[in-house]
């Protein structure tokens, strides 16, 4: 149901919406997100270190947990539609689970029998995943040549007013946030990707709850994804920190590992 007050809150945006183009509301609304974000420290924000229990479901049922640490490093800005990023992925407390390992170009699994490469499928799904977050587009992506951002709107999402917008890239790509109108910070994003198998567009959802201060950063704590309605991932960190110092190697595989047939 929508409260009254979140109704009184989107008729009055609409009067303002009246005065603006879409595009210019749209340009409107990511910039309060920004500075919502932490505006400058957001944009030069040089790693994240995220820490807590992660979950992965198969048809709505938990079919993995673990605690988990993930790393990422953020690189300079590249060409349309390349990687500027790398994550590693750490299972277990003290790491006895295994890592993965994403780099620019390629990624790799690691445990205590050696490494194999993912799976072009695996990565392709990875690295579309990143490039369509609302938080990598606006850390690393915006005013990409040919990108285009519109207001599509305004909506209630669990009782709270949103300002939706529509992300559009070079390659005709589009993601469609949710921004809430109080706090100007992401709460729901949406992209649809081609699946290689069926053909069908998959459609991916991704929410954002428990945002918390870090380091001058506003950040979620909890981040959910759906796949075509069912959830596929779950994180609940209960640390976040940003630009620490991570070893030189924490984004290479080590030396002398032993390789082994990708998965």
């Amino acid at each position: 149901m929508r409260s009254v007050g979140a109704i009184a809150l989107m008729l009055a945006a609409a009067g303002t919406l009246c005065a603006e183009t879409s595009q210019e509301r749209g340009k409107k609304v990511l910039d309060a997100c920004v500075e919502a974000l932490g505006g400058d420290r957001f944009l030069e924000m040089r790693n994240r270190v995220e820490h807590g229990m992660a979950f992965s479901f198969y048809r709505e049922e938990v079919s993995g947990l673990t605690f988990a640490t993930i790393y990422t490093e953020y690189s300079p800005k590249p060409a349309p539609g390349k990687l500027a990023v790398r994550e590693r992925e750490n299972f277990g407390k003290k790491n006895e689970y295994g890592s993965v390992l994403f780099g620019e170009r390629d990624a790799y699994e690691m445990s205590y029998r050696g490494a194999q490469p993912l799976s072009a499928e695996r990565f392709d799904r990875y690295r579309d995943s990143t490039l369509h977050d609302i938080f990598y587009i606006l850390r690393q992506r915006r005013g990409e040549p040919g990108m285009l951002v519109e207001s599509k709107g305004f909506d209630v999402l669990d009782n709270r007013p949103v300002d939706i917008v529509d992300i559009t890239d070079g390659e005709n790509q589009t993601t469609t946030v949710y921004i809430d109108q109080t706090t100007h910070l992401p709460t729901r994003q949406i992209f649809h990707r081609r699946n290689p198998v069926t053909k069908d567009q998959d459609e991916e959802v991704t929410l954002f709850t428990k945002y918390r201060d870090v380091g001058g950063v506003q950040w979620p704590f909890t981040i959910q994804r759906d796949r075509n309605g069912e959830k596929s991932y779950q994180i609940f960190s209960d640390s976040v920190k940003i630009d620490q110092s991570l070893p030189e190697d924490m984004f290479e595989l080590p030396n002398g590992i032993k390789m082994m047939k990708g998965s």
